[in-house]
Order: C-alpha cells, then sequence, then structure tokens
C-alpha cells in the first residue's frame, strides 16, 4: 500500500528510482560489475564472475528478505549481501563476491547509481517543463502583464517575458544537474582507502569498476571527502529553488483578484467550497520543491567527517539523498503538468496592466521632468505626486495635471513600454533551441 502523500510528494519517476527495491537493485548491480571487473584485472576467474553476475541478475533467487532484516547488525545492507550472495553462488565462486571492497565502497557506489536513474527521471519531467515554458514564450512574445517587484504593482513587462525567464531558470537547473550525472564517480578504496585487499590491482580495478558502470574513476577514495554528494545535493538544491519560482508565480498570478492564468483538468476543487479551482499542480510543486533545502543542508552537514571512514554521518545521508532526489523528482513532474495544462488570460493581463497605469505614469512624469530639474530632483517630484495622490485619494493623472505643466495623457499615448522584452524572448528561445538541436 502506497502512503497516504505518495500522490504528492511521490510524483514522477525520481521516488521509484530511489525505493527500497531501486536500493537493492543498485548495490547488486555494484556487486555484479565488481566481480566481472575483478575478473578482467585477473583477480578471479571469469566463470566465478559470471555465477556472481547470474546471482545478480536474478534477485528473485536471493535471500533479499534477510537482508533487509540485518541491514542495521553491521550499520549498514552490505554485509548480510555479501553472504547472501556467497551463500548463492557455493564457494567455488565466493572469493568473487565483493572483491577488495568494503561496505563503503558498494552503498556509495549504489548511492550513484541510485542518483543517476533518479536524475534521469527528473531530467524527464524538466525537459516537459522547457518545452511547456519555451511554448508559452514563443505564443504569449508581446502580450502584456503587469511586472511586479516585492509583490506590488511595478512596470509593464510581457508574459512572454516572465515565461522566458522560466525557461532559462529550468533549462539552466537542467545543465547543472546533466553536469553533475556526468561527473559521478565509483568508490572503491578498500577499509581505509589503501587498497590492501586488491593484490597490488586495486588501482586497476577500480578504472575497470568505473568502466562497467558508465562513471568516472577518481584517483583517490571520497570515502571522508564527500564534494561528489555535495555537488549533487547543490545542484538538487539549484532546481528546486527554480522549480519553486515558477510555481510560486503562477500561484500568484491564479490568484481570483488578480486572474492571469488558471491551470486546466479537474484536480483543485475544496471540501467546503464548490467553487473553487486552485493550482493544484503549481501548489504542489512548490510544496514538494519547499523541502529541498532541510535535505540539502542536511547533506552539506554531513561533509564534515572523521579520519578514513565516518560514524554516522556518512550514514545519514542515504535516506536523505534518496529524499532530496525524490522531492525535486516530485516537484518537477507537478510543474511539467502545470505549464503544459497552463491557460493564460492575456484579456486579463492586459485589463489588470491598463487598469494600473499609475507605476507607468510616475516613470514618464520623472522622464519628462529630467531635462529641467535633473534626475534625481525630478524622480523625488515624480514620487511627490504619486504620494499626494495616494494621500488624497486623487487620480494620479489629476495630481500631475495640477502641479506640473505636462499633459499626463500625452505621457501614456504610445502604450505599454515594455522595453526590450521581445528581444530578450527571442535571445532566451534562440538559446533554447540551439541547445536542443533546433537550429543547425
Amino acid at each position: 500500500m502506497s502512503g497516504l502523500f505518495d500522490g504528492t510528494f511521490a510524483r514522477g519517476g525520481a521516488a521509484a528510482a530511489v525505493s527500497d527495491p531501486a536500493w537493492l537493485d543498485a548495490l547488486l548491480d555494484v556487486e555484479a560489475a565488481l566481480a566481472r571487473a575483478a575478473a578482467r584485472t585477473g583477480l578471479v576467474a571469469t566463470t566465478a564472475a559470471d555465477a556472481v553476475s547470474r546471482a545478480c541478475a536474478e534477485p528473485a533467487g536471493l535471500d533479499l528478505a534477510t537482508v533487509v532484516a540485518r541491514a542495521a547488525d553491521a550499520g549498514n545492507p552490505v554485509p548480510p549481501l555479501v553472504r547472501v550472495l556467497q551463500d548463492a553462488v557455493g564457494p567455488d565462486a565466493a572469493r568473487a563476491v565483493h572483491v577488495g571492497a568494503t561496505s563503503q565502497d558498494v552503498l556509495d557506489t549504489a548511492l550513484v547509481l541510485v542518483a543517476r536513474r533518479a536524475l534521469a527521471a527528473i531530467d524527464r519531467d524538466l525537459v516537459v517543463a522547457a518545452e511547456a515554458a519555451a511554448g508559452l514564450a514563443r505564443e504569449h512574445r508581446d502580450d502584456v502583464v503587469m511586472g511586479r517587484t516585492l509583490m506590488q504593482q511595478a512596470l509593464p513587462t510581457t508574459f512572454g517575458l516572465k515565461a522566458a525567464g522560466w525557461l532559462a531558470g529550468l533549462a539552466g537547473a537542467r545543465a547543472r544537474l546533466l553536469a553533475v550525472d556526468a561527473s559521478l564517480p565509483v568508490q572503491y578504496g578498500g577499509a581505509v582507502g589503501t587498497l590492501v585487499a586488491s593484490d597490488g590491482s586495486g588501482v586497476d580495478l577500480r578504472t575497470a569498476l568505473a568502466a562497467e558502470l558508465g562513471l568516472t574513476a577518481t584517483p583517490v577514495a571520497w570515502h571522508t571527502v564527500r564534494l561528489p554528494i555535495a555537488d549533487l545535493a547543490g545542484a538538487l538544491g539549484a532546481a528546486a529553488g527554480v522549480l519553486a519560482t515558477v510555481a510560486v508565480d503562477v500561484v500568484l498570478m491564479a490568484q481570483t483578484e488578480v486572474g492571469e492564468v488558471s491551470e486546466g483538468g479537474s484536480r483543485g476543487g475544496s471540501s467546503a467550497m464548490p467553487h473553487k479551482h486552485n493550482p493544484v499542480a503549481a501548489i504542489s510543486a512548490r510544496a514538494c520543491a519547499r523541502r529541498a533545502p532541510g535535505l540539502v543542508a542536511t547533506l552539506f552537514a554531513a561533509m564534515e567527517q572523521e579520519h578514513e571512514r565516518s560514524a554516522g554521518a556518512w550514514h545519514s545521508e542515504w535516506p536523505t539523498t534518496s529524499d532530496l532526489l525524490a522531492t525535486v523528482g516530485s516537484a518537477a513532474a507537478w510543474l511539467a503538468e502545470c505549464l503544459t495544462d497552463l491557460r493564460p488570460d492575456v484579456a486579463r493581463m492586459a485589463a489588470n496592466a491598463e487598469a494600473a497605469r499609475d507605476p507607468e505614469l510616475a516613470g514618464a512624469l520623472a522622464d519628462a521632468l529630467t531635462p529641467s530639474l535633473g534626475r534625481s530632483a525630478a524622480h523625488d517630484a515624480a514620487a511627490e505626486a504619486v504620494h499626494e495622490a495616494r494621500r488624497s485619494g486623487t487620480p494620479l493623472a489629476e495630481v500631475v495635471a495640477a502641479r506640473f505643466d505636462v499633459d499626463a495623457t500625452a505621457l501614456l499615448a504610445s502604450g505599454p513600454d515594455v522595453g526590450e522584452a521581445s528581444a530578450q524572448v527571442e535571445a532566451v528561445l534562440s538559446e533554447y533551441d540551439r541547445n536542443t538541436g533546433r537550429t543547425a
């Protein structure tokens, strides 16, 4: 039975990629690859390595229940897994199990495999979200929407530029995760990193193991130098921040009083108010992303590790990394759904911008006064006019007409000024198209 909150917080493929069965598969993949690598370096017979590989490829024939039941006995599941594998392959092939390795070698490498498989799932959803953002940027390149800073109306922008900003963030987050994925290393050092149990072939075995698993090889074990985990955590945390930012934009724009976007589909009902249509996908994406910073902090705190092997800090990484991958993956899956089904209301955007011309009028007034007053004094004069309009409840245009020899209507006659918004949208889309192979 799945958990009550899995529908929200275990969405997308990343959650399955960090499940207990997925972890066991990764551990078995490492042991199988280690046996093959040991055979390639001449440490064990090929027939013995083949027996280990076959056993690892058929987990149904292994007593994995015992592995789970006894995982806490040695503080991690590798020792009981090794015994189960040795029993399964028999005494002749048993020496090809866990060759020269320590538990951390297998667990760290399994963690890297789990992360790589979860990252692949996250990437698929980021691609969908980015493609949706690109479509919104193209379709609404010049559609005016009110820009807001510090949660207050600022100056007009375009919805295309807002969507292009989303696209740039999603593409940047994806690039960082792909870079981390490409650099994920194998772990192999033996008990204290000296490779003493590898009969002088430890460096070659590490290289062969990395090749078997498609990972990078390091010149030394990273048992207590946890930069690979920190890099992974940092990139996931950054991705969560991007996902949360896009999600909260949608949530705010979907407010009833704003009404500039809405989500499609049948989600979003209320138990008490039949009229509600909440932006559930954006809300859920934000909720999942909100969990990431604390998990990132735990992994960074765990970087401080003692001597050659850590007592406790290393252990804390396993569930924390799994949770971080799952929650960022869930956020990405939700945002992909949100942006794919997003329904912009261009007419409402234009109406909101038209009803909020005072910020633009104030800026135009400052520009008009600058030649005679200078930039600073013109800014102060325009700000004082705004304050007077607020104090008196008088429209700003009337205050301007009364205080200055300026035609307020003429200042806004050309319509909303969105500066170089369109050119920037084009730049983002062109870069996105290049990076995704749409152009030569």
